[in-house]
This record gives C-alpha cells, structure tokens and sequence, in this order.
C-alpha cells in the first residue's frame, strides 16, 4: 500500500475526524467563553474591587522609552488572571458535561436489559415446520397451537360461484 493510501485510510478513521470536530468545536467554544470572561465576569468582579481592570493590571519592570523606541516590558498579571479564569470556567464547562455523560450512561447501565419480543404467529409457524421438517417434534406449543397458527397465517380463500 502506498503512502498515500495509509495516509488515507487514517484520515477516514472515525476518531481522526471525530477530534478533528472536537477540536474546531474547541476553538469557538473558547471564543465564547474569552467573550463570556472578559465583557461579562470581569466587569462586576473589577466593579466589586473598587474599579479595577484586570486586564490593564501589570508590574512595570521597564518603562517604555519613546526615544529609542524601545516598547515596555512588563509582567500583565491582569491577563494571566483573566486566562486562569477562563480555564476555571473551561473546566467547569467540561467537568458538568462528563457529570452528565456519566449519569446517562449508569442509567443505561441499571436499567435491565430489554427481553426479546415474542415470535409473531409466523415466525412461530415457521420454527415448528422446520422442527418437523427435521423430523422432530416441534420445540413449542401442541398440535393445537400448531393448527390455530397454520389456519391463521394461511390465507382464507373464497368458494367459486358456479
């Protein structure tokens, strides 16, 4: 087999396209929960600590220095905290989805497992008449019920009129 073909059938493995979806879903969910932090959390926990903006918090270790354009250098722990933040919600997210996942399946798992349905009159009709065509006796129900289920899967037919 080629390589072109071994790249193939690994590409159209269900789980190669399973987290390729995953991992796309990942990205805007992460846009959503980036806008969920920033424009709605951080305002009223900033509001709460007297004004503050977490994502302009920072610890200056350099200022910046317009005649030698030389940019600011500077630890932004506003950011980190607004990231771990995100990560706390992220997490949050994904730890109730497993619970539920996880709660659907031990349902699942304690309910009993469905009985079979019962053999209709013509599945039954057609075990006994293999059983006898094997030169048994058949595996269910007496002759009677054997009758009752030939009349009534063989059609009725209707006398001529002369």
């Amino acid at each position: 087999m080629s390589i072109f073909g071994e790249f193939r059938e690994f590409i159209a493995r269900g789980n190669v396209i399973d987290l390729a979806v995953g991992v796309i879903i990942g990205a805007a969910f992460n846009d959503i929960v980036k806008g969920l932090v920033d424009n709605i959390v951080m305002p009223p926990v900033g509001l709460l600590l007297a004004g503050l903006d977490f994502s302009q918090m920072k610890l200056v270790l350099k200022a910046a220095d317009p005649a030698k354009k030389a940019a600011e250098v500077a630890v932004q722990y506003g950011l980190f905290f607004n990231t771990l933040l995100r990560f706390v919600i992220v997490a949050w997210v994904v730890f109730l989805l497993v619970k539920g996942v996880n709660a659907i399946r031990r349902k699942d798992a304690a309910a009993p497992p469905k009985a079979p349905p019962a053999p209709t009159a013509e599945e039954l009709l057609l075990t006994q008449i293999r059983d006898l065509l094997k030169g048994g006796r058949p595996t269910t129900g007496s002759p009677a019920a054997v009758k009752a289920a030939v009349a009534k899967a063989t059609p009725t037919r209707r006398a001529k009129k002369k």
